[in-house]
């Protein structure tokens, strides 16, 4: 006996979707729960997952008893389903709605149900919810009328405020989960309109896309959910990149200059992996000490130092950024060696690096710029101390 093919990749594309959910829904419970503006969200991913659960075959195959009560699990299922459409609803009208429109939400959404439950019990005796063929359905034909009709209204103006303020937001971490929970609710629409076309057509063609279609939304709304916590761990990846690499020339110089560090200086392992602070911190207080040192170390390099580092950049091929770094690195490499011994000149040189960083960002990727190329062949050989007719002794006198 040989399995489908599409039967089993529409439950595994389901089974993903549903544990994705799952997984992005308890991650998030926390701050969710404590932001008003997040609950919305929350509560709708909650509901979806909950009805994907209920409607999950392996579910009912697993657990026999759930075959006893499949009618009420059913109804669950839709009544859930429906206030997954509502949260959706609050979530994106929440900032732009008026009190009035929200009243009108609040009393679609409790008629909506009120209909379901009344159908359902008006209805013939019945086990399964579900589409039977063109003009047939269980427990009746209005139920489904108004079941895919409240998901259908709810997830195309959902589509359309997510499109609107996903164009509009500034923010790349909101506009990425606007645009994700948008294209979401965009695939969970085109399941409820499959639902509709098997009601009032004769399409089988319709009903192997609509797990598939089920499991994606899942994804997607799972992914949507996951946006502030994908975030924070890209910041944390770049902070602890930016430890990692930064941390060898970060030494070298407070070796030199040790008034520039905050505390005593611990090996990079131990600040990736058991930071006294956040990684963030840590990373900040790396990328300025590196600064502080480097504006104190300006006045040990040598005029002659410095002429010889510029012709030796302008000798390198690469962005201008990267032939600025190698300046620094080649002065940094001279200063180092002069400050070790005491030298430092009266009148300190311009500092070679070209125009200040931007932002902190900017000064970051710099000097990770510097400290790539502090590590390089060429610099290396101006580890030589100044000529003594050139420097005297820092706190030395005339």
């Amino acid at each position: 006996m040989t399995s489908d093919p599409g039967v089993s990749f529409a439950a595994l594309l389901s089974a993903l979707g549903i544990v994705t959910l799952w997984s992005a829904v308890l991650l998030r419970a926390s701050s969710a729960l404590r932001s008003p503006n997040q609950r919305g969200l929350w509560l709708a991913a909650a509901a979806a997952a909950a009805a994907m659960t209920l409607h999950w075959p392996v579910l009912h195959a697993r657990l026999p008893l759930f075959d006893a009560y499949v009618h009420h699990l059913d109804l669950a299922r839709n009544l859930i389903g429906v206030v997954s459409a509502a949260a959706v609803l609050h979530f994106v009208t929440m900032a732009t709605a008026s009190g009035r429109l929200k009243k009108s939400l609040y009393a679609l959404t409790a008629g909506a149900l009120t209909a379901l439950v009344l159908l359902d019990a008006t209805a013939p005796v019945h086990r399964l919810h579900t589409v039977v063929g063109s003009g047939a359905a269980t427990p009746s034909v209005p139920y489904w009328l108004v079941l895919t009709g409240t998901h259908l209204l709810a997830n195309g103006v959902c589509v359309a405020m997510c499109r609107r303020y996903g164009a509009r937001a500034g923010d790349p971490q909101l506009r990425a989960a606007l645009w994700l929970f948008g294209l979401g609710t965009a695939v969970a629409g085109l399941y409820w309109a499959g639902q509709l076309v098997c009601l009032l057509t004769d399409a089988p063609w319709v009903t192997p896309l609509l797990a598939p279609a089920m499991g994606v939304h899942g994804l997607l709304r799972a992914a949507a959910l996951l946006v502030p916590a994908l975030c924070a761990v890209r910041r944390a990846g770049t902070d602890i990149a930016t430890i990692w690499r930064l941390s060898p020339l970060w030494r070298e110089l407070i070796d030199v200059v040790p008034e520039v560090a905050l505390s005593r200086p611990r090996h990079r392992v131990l600040d990736v992996l058991w930071p006294l602070a956040p990684w963030r911190l840590v990373a900040y207080r790396k990328v300025i000490e590196t600064r502080d040192a480097i504006l104190i170390l300006h006045g040990y390099a040598d005029p002659d130092t410095t002429d010889a580092a510029r012709a030796q950049a302008a000798a390198a091929s690469g962005p201008a950024a990267r032939r600025q770094a190698h300046i620094l690195a080649c002065l940094l490499r001279a200063a180092r060696v002069a400050g070790r011994a005491g030298l430092h000149r009266e009148s300190p040189p311009q500092p070679p690096t070209g125009p200040g960083p931007r932002d902190l960002a900017d000064e970051r990727r710099f000097l990770l710029d510097v400290a790539e190329a502090y590590r390089a062949p060429g610099p290396s050989r101006f580890a030589v101390p100044a000529p003594c007719g050139t420097a005297r002794h820092r706190g030395g006198g005339a």
